[in-house]
């Protein structure tokens, strides 16, 4: 990836000091792949031994990041830990928060940001849930508040979804996308806010029938993967299912391929399932996790995949028509 300007608003300096506040799993992504873009980094969490667990985090991703290519002046030595919120937000440009996933807390975090910093310095969340338009209701400057959402692993992944609350300005989400896109992100910007957002919602929605069939008997958890990672997710991992179903509908693209196949997705809409997420669902899916990991450890199936995203990544890259 090349390095770019980083995008700020009108009359702001151009970003180059990231506040990252807190640095678990999403958090820590986050910081390795802002300091592999050549940007200085704070980062501040109040968990116990967080630097050094960060600071393992950046060290384990910075291989991949290296594999993906470096902007000019990337470096870990760029990162800066404090202790205390009000040290790491001094001087920042753009803020990413990555808080625990409850309302209470955030709001008074963002409370604490905003009365912390100027006026022009973009609040971003990486909730996956929250709607901002409640976040931002304590702060004196809510206009500045925006989703940020990114999709695990950040640091690998280019999704980053944007999405102001009700008070966010047209200028804050604008700001935002400019800065993603410009540190080499694939940002979208969520028109409404909804549960779950975009990617999330699409997500749960494969989830809802996979997890249907398994209670019905259709189908293992392995079996589930299989069909998916051998299946439409290569198709998928390549392009969306718009662009797929144009290419379904051969010359008369996706209107074709609708008049011919919306009678059978219909009836097939009909018959999904509504499972709960029971006692007994939760141990079926245990299990037949548990059997499919076998001989494996979670963290030999990450690296495994950090490694196959970047060989992907750099693949789609040198496409010249896949978007």
């Amino acid at each position: 990836m090349q390095q770019q300007q980083a995008g700020a608003p009108a009359g702001a300096p151009a970003i180059q000091r990231i506040a990252v506040v807190g640095t678990g799993v999403i958090g820590a992504s986050w910081v390795a792949y802002f300091l592999a873009r050549g940007l200085d980094v704070a980062a501040t969490d109040p968990m116990p031994d967080a630097e050094r667990k960060l600071r393992e985090a950046v060290a384990r991703h910075w291989p991949s990041l290296e594999a993906l290519g470096l902007a000019p002046g990337a470096s870990i030595d760029r990162l800066r830990f404090c202790e205390r919120l009000e040290d790491a937000l001094e001087g920042a440009d753009f803020v990413q928060e990555n808080g625990p996933e409850r309302e209470d807390l955030k709001i008074d975090l963002f409370r604490r940001m905003d009365a912390a910093l100027p006026a022009h310095v973009i609040l971003a969340s990486s909730s996956s849930g929250l709607l901002m338009s409640k976040v931002q209701e304590a702060c004196r400057h809510p206009e500045r508040v925006v989703l940020g959402h990114p999709f695990n692993p950040p640091h690998l992944i280019p999704l980053v979804e944007v999405i102001g609350g009700q008070l966010s300005s047209d200028v804050a989400v604008q700001s935002a996308l400019a800065f993603y896109a410009a540190v080499g992100k694939k940002p979208i910007h969520v028109r409404k806010e909804v549960k779950g957002h975009i990617a999330n919602r699409l997500q749960a929605a494969l989830w809802r029938e996979a997890f249907h069939l398994v209670e019905q008997g259709v189908a293992t958890t392995e079996d589930i993967d299989t069909a998916i990672a051998y299946g439409p997710g290569l198709r998928w991992a390549l392009m969306g299912p718009y662009l797929n179903l144009h290419l379904a509908g051969g010359e008369g693209g996706a209107r074709h391929a609708l008049d011919h196949l919306g009678p059978p997705i219909e009836s097939w809409w009909a018959d999904l399932g509504t499972p709960a997420i029971t006692e007994s669902l939760k141990e079926t899916i245990r299990a037949g996790v548990e059997a499919q990991m076998e001989g494996k450890t979670s963290a030999d199936l990450a690296a495994e995949r950090d490694r196959l995203l970047v060989q992907l990544l750099a693949a789609k890259a040198l496409a010249r028509t896949i978007p």
